[in-house]
C-alpha cells in the first residue's frame, strides 16, 4: 500500500467526505438493511452541503486520509464540546472516526485519531471523548486499547429512533498538543 497522508480538510473535500461518511454510516449502522429512518439520516448528515456547512462552524474540524490522493478516512472533532457525563470543563467530542472498509486494520484509525487529540488539545481541551454504538464492536475495542476508559452509557436518537451507546474519554496533557 503507498503511504498515508493526513491533512487539514477543505470545502473541496466537501463531496468525498459525504459519500465516504454515507459509505461507512452504513456499513456500520444497517446491518439489517437499509430503512427510511436511516436513508434519511445518511442523506441528511453526508450531503455535500450539510459537509461544507460543518466545515464552517466555528470549532470544527476535520481531517483526512488519503492515498494516492484518494481519500480513505476522516476523522471530525468539535471544541467546546460538553456532554452530561463529563464533568471536566474544556472538552472536545470526536464526532467521526470513519475509514473505508478495505482500510481498516492499517492503522490509519489510530493516525487520524492522534491527529484529533493533537488538534482538540492544541484548541486547549483537557479530554477528548466519544459516542460508540453498542453494536459497533470494532469502535468498541478500538478506544479502550488507545487509552479512552467507559464514562458511561448514554443513548442517542435520530430519526425517532433510540439507540444504546458507550461513552469513552481520554484525557489530553501538554505532550498531546
Amino acid at each position: 500500500m503507498s503511504a498515508v497522508t493526513l491533512r487539514p480538510a477543505t470545502a473541496e473535500d466537501a463531496l468525498c467526505i459525504g459519500v465516504l461518511g454515507m459509505q461507512v454510516f452504513l456499513d456500520t449502522y444497517a446491518t439489517q438493511g437499509i430503512r427510511g429512518s436511516i436513508a434519511n439520516e445518511a442523506l441528511q448528515a453526508f450531503a455535500p452541503d450539510a459537509i461544507t456547512a460543518l466545515m464552517a462552524q466555528p470549532g470544527t474540524a476535520l481531517v483526512v486520509a488519503e492515498v494516492n490522493q484518494h481519500l480513505v478516512g476522516f476523522a471530525q472533532i468539535k471544541l467546546n464540546a460538553g456532554h452530561p457525563m463529563i464533568e471536566a470543563p474544556d472538552v472536545a467530542e470526536l464526532q467521526r472516526l470513519y475509514i473505508q472498509e478495505r482500510f481498516t486494520g492499517l492503522g490509519i484509525g489510530h493516525r487520524l485519531l492522534q491527529a484529533a487529540e493533537q488538534l482538540a488539545a492544541q484548541g486547549g481541551a483537557s479530554m477528548l471523548w466519544a459516542t460508540v454504538w453498542v453494536g459497533n464492536e470494532r469502535a468498541l475495542g478500538f478506544y479502550p486499547r488507545r487509552g479512552y476508559a467507559v464514562l458511561g452509557a448514554p443513548t442517542y436518537t435520530f430519526q425517532g429512533e433510540t439507540h444504546g451507546n458507550r461513552l469513552f474519554g481520554r484525557r489530553l496533557s501538554a505532550t498531546t498538543a
